[in-house]
């Protein structure tokens, strides 16, 4: 199937040969009817299989044939967990839309707010944006929903994972009720539909590949090594092999500048990319890197999604990651629209666990290789295992404690004292018993018949 037969104008279209793309991917063939029709639609897909084009080519479609946008007011909202991918989308957005009469515009944070209110006083048709600078922009009166005839939630289940839950149902609350809802995740997860039955109307779903698979143009191996020796390996690998493109991840931020500055010392040129680095300088770094100024871009998983480098050949894990899933966006940033990658993971025996949690998420044991003069010294353990993981039993609800009061005792907790009963007089309740009251009683220290015990002499 060709692009000519899902619907679009030839203006867009011309748009497409323009940059060489003849035929749609799967999740482009199945989802771009489906947004034109003007139904919610809910769309899974791995990485680098061409969501984005998937909802901006029809919503370009769409909104060229409407009504002009008002002033400080949008069209289309896109929202993006982060900076790199909302300027991704921005990107593609103003590519498929050369000669079209529709304005767009991007807005994040880490940048100064004052140009982008100023952007979007004439009003835009579609607004790629992140959800906290968005927020702020609103209260600034700087940006009005009213005309929002389609929402998109980019990247939805990355968007859960960063925490911005929150913020998602603030910008629902202040949206039309009446509006196209288009959600596009890499998994359909139970926190995803949770958000999606606050979110979609009886929308279509498209779902063109299994939970969590890698794409199969990516050739995945690990090399066991030991800990002290992955950067001396790393840049083995780069010089042996002459890589001249390749983008390296690593767990903290601290950890991706001390490997840039290695690198740097052993010849290859680096820098760095992550949450630490302001806007500019992390703008700056991707172009360069895309440009082929530098070798090597070391990144945080900041950068796991978003990053959208044409034919990106490899793809080196420094440290694997925490969540298993982020492991299959990391390899993701290769082996895009049917290209082919490398995928190397640099495995010490601490992250064995981390491996098999991989292998098992994916169903696939990776092979392995080793470079001599790099060889373990803590052996990395053979894996076998690649069973599916069973979702854990909910946990049945504890029974409720009931509070002890005053008084009361048990085996394990005692609170409080036992009050003392009121001593009544016999008459009380039987007033036939003789009086006792005038008995003298005995007390601490008397003797056995309450009489008071004898100072020592006798006396």
């Amino acid at each position: 199937m060709s692009f000519d037969a899902l619907g679009l104008s030839p203006a867009i279209i011309a748009n497409l040969k323009r940059q060489q793309y003849q035929n749609p991917t799967p999740i482009q063939e199945q989802a771009i009817p489906a947004v034109l029709s003007g139904k919610d639609v809910m769309a899974a897909a791995q990485t680098g299989t061409g969501k984005t084009a998937g909802f901006t080519l029809p919503i370009l479609e769409r909104l060229n044939q409407g009504e002009q946008v008002k002033s400080n007011h949008i069209r289309a909202l896109i929202l993006t967990p982060t900076r790199e991918l909302a300027a991704q989308v921005a990107e593609s957005v103003e590519t498929y839309g050369q000669g079209l009469d529709l304005s767009s515009a991007v807005v994040f944070g880490g940048v100064k707010i004052n140009p982008q209110m100023m952007r979007l006083r004439k009003g835009v048709d579609i607004l790629i944006a992140t959800p906290g600078r968005l927020l702020d922009l609103h209260q600034q009166n700087a940006v009005k929903f009213n005309q929002v005839e389609v929402l998109v939630l980019d990247e939805a289940d990355r968007m859960l994972d960063m925490g911005f839950i929150r913020d998602i149902n603030k910008i629902l609350e202040l949206l039309p009720k009446k509006r196209q809802n288009l959600l596009f995740s890499a998994t359909f997860s139970e926190d995803i539909k949770a958000l999606a039955k606050k979110l979609v109307h009886k929308p279509i779903e498209i779902s063109v590949n299994p939970a969590n698979a890698t794409a199969v143009t990516v050739e995945q191996w690990v090399y066991p090594t030991d800990k002290k020796k992955k950067p001396k390996l790393l840049s083995y690998l780069i010089g042996h092999h002459n890589w001249q493109q390749v983008l390296i991840f690593c767990k903290t931020k601290h950890g991706a500048n001390r490997l840039t500055r290695h690198l740097e010392e052993d010849g290859i040129s680096a820098l760095a990319i992550h949450g630490n680095k302001s806007q500019g300088a992390r703008t700056k770094a991707l172009a360069q890197f895309k440009e082929g100024k530098i070798r090597a871009l070391v990144a945080t998983d900041i950068a796991a999604r978003g990053l959208d480098i044409d034919q990106l050949p490899q793809v080196v894990n420094f440290e694997l990651p925490h969540v298993a899933e982020d492991y299959v966006h990391r390899i993701g940033r290769t082996g895009r629209a049917g290209s082919s990658g490398q995928a190397i993971s640099l495995v010490c025996a601490d992250e064995f666990k981390l491996l098999v949690a991989i292998e098992r998420l994916s169903q696939k044991l990776i092979p392995r290789q080793e470079v001599e003069g790099f060889e373990a010294s803590n052996e990395l353990p053979k894996s076998h295992d690649v069973r599916p993981f069973k979702p854990k039993k909910p946990k049945k609800p504890k029974k409720p404690k009931v509070e002890h009061q005053d008084g009361q005792r048990s085996a394990d907790v005692a609170v409080g004292h036992r009050p003392e009963k009121k001593k009544q007089s016999p008459r009380a309740d039987n007033p036939y018993a003789k009086n006792t009251s005038n008995r003298r009683r005995g007390r601490p220290g008397s003797g056995s018949k309450g009489q008071p015990r004898r100072p020592a002499g006798g006396k």
